[in-house]
C-alpha cells in the first residue's frame, strides 16, 4: 500500500471493437482509481484486442475487480488483476547445466527479478550445491522411461501443495508429457538454442561449428504438447566468425540462453506477456 493506494496490474484480451479503452478507463475512474501506465494492441489478423494497465486504487482491489466482472461479460473478455510487484511462486527445473539456474538465482536475489523460488527440481543431483548456495531447497526427481509417470505425479503434487504459478525449465533435458503440458499451459517457460530445427539432436553447437554458422542464438517460449513449438516470448542472437571454436560457441551460446530466459521470466512475472493463439503479445 502506497500513500495513494494499492497498485495493481490489469491485463485483458477480448474481441476487438470500439469502446474498450473508454470502458476500462471509466471503470477505473468510477471506482476511485488512477491509471499510471497503459498499453494496448489490436491484432488485425486475429481480431483480438490486448491491454495492460498499471493502476493505483485507494479503495483497494474489490471495487475494481467487481467492475471487471461486468466488463468481462459485456466485452467477452478474459482478464487478470494482480498486485504490482508481487513475486510469482516459482519452481526452476534443471538437469546438469547450471548457467541458466545460476543466472536466475542471482537476478532474483540481487536484481529484483519478481519471482519467489520455492524449490529447484533436478532430474540429476549435480546442481544441488548451486541451489544450496542461494538458500533454495533442492529436490531430486530422477526420470527414466520406467518411472516418468510417477516422476511427473510427484512434480504435480509439489505444484499443487505449494501453489506454484510458474515453472522455468532452465536447461531441463527431459520432455514433458502432453498431459502435464496441458494441465500447466501458459505456466511453463523453456529455453533452447535457436538452432532448432536446423540442428536437432546431440551436440548442436558442434553441428553449428561444422556448418560454419555466423549467428547463434536462443529462444524462450511457453511449453506445449508440440515439442519446441510453443508461443515465443523472447529471442536473441550473437554474431560469430570462423575464428570461434566449438568451445567458444558453447560459451557464447550459453550467455545468450541465460539472457533470453531471464528476460522472458521477467516479462512473464510482470504480466507483460499475453497469449495470442500460437503467438504472444509482449508489452515491454
Amino acid at each position: 500500500m502506497t500513500e495513494h493506494g494499492a497498485k495493481f496490474i490489469l491485463t485483458l484480451s477480448c474481441p476487438d471493437r470500439p469502446g474498450i479503452v473508454h470502458a476500462v478507463s471509466a471503470l477505473i475512474a468510477t471506482n476511485g482509481g488512477n491509471i499510471i501506465q497503459s498499453q494496448q494492441f489490436g491484432d488485425p489478423d486475429t481480431g483480438l484486442f490486448f491491454m495492460r494497465v498499471e493502476l493505483e486504487s485507494p479503495r483497494g482491489r474489490a471495487p475494481i475487480e467487481a467492475g471487471l466482472v461486468d466488463f468481462g461479460k459485456n466485452f467477452e473478455a478474459r482478464w487478470d488483476l494482480d498486485e504490482m510487484g508481487r513475486a510469482l511462486r516459482t519452481i526452476i527445473m534443471v538437469s546438469r547445466e547450471g548457467h541458466c539456474l545460476t543466472d536466475l538465482l542471482y537476478r532474483q536475489r540481487y536484481q529484483d527479478l519478481p519471482i519467489e523460488v520455492v524449490a529447484v527440481v533436478g532430474n540429476h543431483p549435480d546442481l544441488a550445491p548451486v541451489a544450496q548456495f542461494y538458500g533454495k531447497p533442492f529436490l531430486c526427481i530422477p526420470v527414466t522411461k520406467d518411472n516418468k509417470t510417477q516422476a511427473e505425479r510427484e512434480l504435480l503434487d509439489l505444484v499443487r501443495a505449494e501453489d506454484i504459478e510458474l515453472i522455468v525449465l532452465a536447461r531441463y533435458m527431459q520432455i514433458l508429457s502432453d498431459a502435464l503440458c496441458q494441465e500447466l499451459a501458459g505456466r511453463i517457460i523453456n529455453i533452447h538454442h535457436s538452432f532448432l530445427p536446423s540442428f536437432k539432436g546431440a551436440r548442436p553447437y558442434a553441428q553449428a561449428h561444422d556448418r560454419g554458422v555466423k549467428l547463434i542464438g536462443a529462444t524462450a517460449h511457453y511449453v506445449t504438447a508440440d515439442l519446441d513449438e510453443g508461443p515465443i516470448i523472447e529471442q536473441d542472437v550473437t554474431r560469430v566468425t570462423h575464428r570461434e571454436s566449438t568451445r567458444d560457441l558453447v560459451a557464447e551460446g550459453q550467455d545468450v540462453e541465460r539472457r533470453v530466459l531471464a528476460q522472458a521470466v521477467k516479462w512473464h512475472s510482470e504480466h507483460r506477456v499475453l497469449m495470442n493463439g500460437d503467438r504472444t503479445v509482449v508489452f515491454n
